[in-house]
């Protein structure tokens, strides 16, 4: 059973290093990669036979974790066909019209979106539906590189009067107290909001991807915000 286990491992991981190096063009790196591919293999064919016997567990086992990646991935799936951001050619002209229409808040706040050129729903709804809306109004986008580490942002951009951007380049691997980088930057925020999901279904595979996006940790737990002035902002979202 070990065994088994022990080559299938190597088989997909040879698979991977194989597709990433494809993705990059790298020939000769690719050509190697192949080679070990069907050696890895030829080791897992050949313990195929060890299934009947045992092998049966590894499989059992593996098909654990994989279900819950395929649930996690198909219910984000779904969750971003059901939550589609608003183009931010559609958000500008309906910001500035309430921009210069709604009493404002003094200060600034804070809205977290992954490219600030796709807005998610739950800031147009925070500012267009329950007219909230400060005299300064930050997106911060934080950027994921293809290098494990650094850390870099730049410098606040205005989009429109009253709304601005702030990106922030983090390594894959980083995990950085954001609180800080804003200081360093010297963004004086007043109130952070974050979007959150409440999933709403009968269905039971719905339901396990719902308990597992209950328990994955939020924007403010995972990037160390200050509790004292965040805002969750709750959409319902079908399933």
């Amino acid at each position: 059973m070990r065994t088994l286990a022990v080559c299938g491992t190597m088989a997909i991981t040879s698979i991977f290093i194989l597709w990433i190096l494809i993705l990059r063009r790298d020939v000769l790196k690719s050509l190697i990669a192949g080679g070990v591919l069907i050696v890895t293999c030829s080791f897992l064919i050949a313990n195929l036979h060890k299934i009947p016997q045992g092998g049966y567990w590894s499989l059992l086992i593996a098909a654990i974790p994989l279900g819950i990646i395929l649930n996690y991935t198909n219910g984000q799936r779904r969750l971003a066909t059901s939550l589609k951001p608003v183009p931010i050619d559609e958000f500008l002209p309906k910001f500035n019209e309430i921009y210069t229409s709604v009493n404002k808040i003094s200060g600034s706040a804070l809205y977290f979106a992954r490219d600030f050129r796709q807005i998610p729903q739950y800031i147009p709804r925070t500012m267009f539906t329950n007219n909230i809306v400060y005299e300064e109004n930050i997106i911060i986008s934080i950027i994921r590189t293809e290098q494990p580490f650094g850390v870099a942002w730049g410098v606040t951009r205005e989009l429109t009067k009253g709304l601005s951007i702030f990106e922030i380049y983090l390594g894959y691997i980083e995990i950085v107290d954001i609180s800080t980088i804003l200081k360093e930057a010297d963004i004086d925020e007043k109130t952070i909001f974050y979007g959150m999901e409440d999933i709403v279904t009968s269905h039971a595979v719905w339901k396990i991807f719902g308990a597992i996006k209950h328990l994955t940790p939020s924007v403010v737990q995972f990037y160390r915000l200050p509790s004292d002035k965040i805002h969750g902002v709750v959409t319902r979202v079908e399933m």
